[in-house]
């Protein structure tokens, strides 16, 4: 029996008692525990460095090189793909929304998205010599595939769980991405460190990594294709051709952003996310780029940096969703802004060679990105009106994914201006002070009142 065709589909209620949706719920997690090894190791980690010592390799004396015959100083090649890459995702991701909510068939979906940027990930391996078009392409595909697969993903967190699972539900799930995050970047340093005692030379180990990341994340998708159940739709819902759906998938979303014309507070936080949640994913996509190429550091340093923040992450979210209970969730992520802030101007002043500043930043970094992350949503959701939460939360999920290409974009123009990777990196504050000058304009408790929910004594 299939992995696609394991369980059957379920009435269009999506009704399921206490143990299949147990059983469906352990099935969600290994996903996130399948995809976020992806953006751990090959996001965080390896690719930036690597992808830009291909790119400068292929340069020419002035340190350009020509894709489609447009100059590019190499070291903003990853920026700019990654920022390519999400504008494609933005694209993409209402049209798979709205097939999935035409057909009910979110599951070859998702396995479509997960194996393409599975096979894309893997075939990284064949990134060598000056092959930075072909790295360029691979890292396009891959990431536009997770930010679709994550919309499929997310889209089955209310079919799964009551309400009052959801935050728990949730939570596990990142447990467990963080986890395999981890784990697989604990075997990468055993592999990147002892490379000459495995007969490997330090670009095979890293091409390895690379490619593991894309062989771990199409095994351990297994498991969700197998758990997870379709659920049937109406026959008004089946009706629409394909063409029809991708078309409704654009109109669902230009309905949405209507609607929260009628809720303009709502619509005012998820602004003010999308452009801090901007400068949060692009530090964490360029952090590594920076260390390597402006503060000279190996990439054993650069890994373990990681692990550390992977590591504090869990501890930093806890934290903050203590301090939330006392000072509430909106003061609580305008503090967390504040750190952001001050860890961009240490980055900028931070000594090259010099490990020990770089962990005392990924320590910084770990402890806010957990809490800033998860303390966003859970405000996000008291804004939602009720009966709507899917949805809004699919814009919320475009805001998180979908839109983050601007951060990119402005870290590979200020480096292709400037030259110079500590002005790349000060140029995302703006990010940070927009933001929470934003939030801090949101009346949080009139937003939630607005929204037809009760009021938390604390938020």
């Amino acid at each position: 029996m299939s992995a696609e065709t394991a369980d059957t589909t379920e009435p269009a209620d999506g009704t399921a008692g206490p143990e299949d949706r147990r059983r469906e719920q352990r099935g969600w997690y290994f996903y996130d525990f399948a995809c976020s090894v992806y953006s751990t190791s090959v996001v965080t980690v390896f690719l930036g460095p690597y992808l830009t010592s291909v790119a400068k390799a292929a340069a020419d004396a002035e340190g350009y090189v020509h894709p489609l015959g447009v100059p590019v100083r190499a070291g903003s090649l990853f920026a700019y793909t990654i920022s390519a890459s999400l504008v494609l995702a933005v694209i993409l991701m209402p049209m798979a929304a709205a097939a999935a909510d035409r057909t009910g068939r979110k599951k070859p979906l998702l396995a479509a998205a997960a194996y393409t940027g599975a096979t894309a990930t893997a075939a990284m391996f064949f990134l060598d010599g000056h092959r930075y078009l072909l790295g360029a392409f691979l890292l396009i595909v891959a990431n536009a595939s997770i930010s679709v697969s994550m919309v499929l993903y997310n889209a089955y967190l209310p079919q799964i769980a009551e309400p009052d699972e959801r935050d728990a539900v949730s939570s596990r799930g990142w447990a467990f991405g963080y986890t395999s995050g981890a784990l697989v970047l604990v075997l990468n340093l055993i592999l990147y460190t002892g490379h000459d005692s495995f007969g490997l030379s330090e670009s095979d180990a890293v091409r390895i990594c690379l490619a593991s990341a894309g062989v771990w994340w199409g095994a351990f998708t297994i498991i969700p294709l197998r758990r997870l159940r379709d659920r049937n739709t109406s026959e008004r819902d089946t009706g629409a051709g394909g063409g029809q759906a991708v078309g409704s998938g654009w109109r669902q979303l230009r309905a949405t952003l209507r609607d929260m014309r009628r809720h303009p507070l709502t619509l005012s936080f998820l602004l003010a996310y999308l452009i801090y949640n901007d400068g949060v994913q692009t530090v964490i996509s360029q952090a590594s780029v920076y260390g390597s190429e402006e503060l000279g550091l190996d990439q054993t340093t650069l890994i373990t940096a990681v692990l550390l923040v992977q590591v504090l992450a869990v501890a930093g979210a806890l934290g903050m969703g203590r301090m939330a209970r006392v000072h509430g969730a909106k003061h609580t992520i305008l503090g967390s802004l504040v750190v952001w802030t001050l860890i961009l101007v240490a980055g900028y002043f931070l000594p090259a060679g010099s490990p020990v500043f770089f962990y005392a930043l990924a320590a910084a970094i770990g402890l806010v990105l957990g809490g800033s992350q998860a303390l966003s949503r859970s405000l996000y959701s008291h804004l939602v009106p009720r009966g709507k939460e899917a949805e809004y939360f699919s814009a919320y999920e475009m805001s998180d994914r979908g839109l983050s290409w601007l951060g990119p974009l402005v870290f590979g123009l200020a480096y292709q201006l400037t030259g110079s990777y500590r002005d790349a990196i000060i140029s995302l504050v703006i990010f940070f002070v927009i933001g929470s000058v934003l939030l801090a304009r949101v009346p949080v408790r009139q937003a939630v009142a607005a929204a037809g929910n009760p009021v938390p004594e604390r938020i």
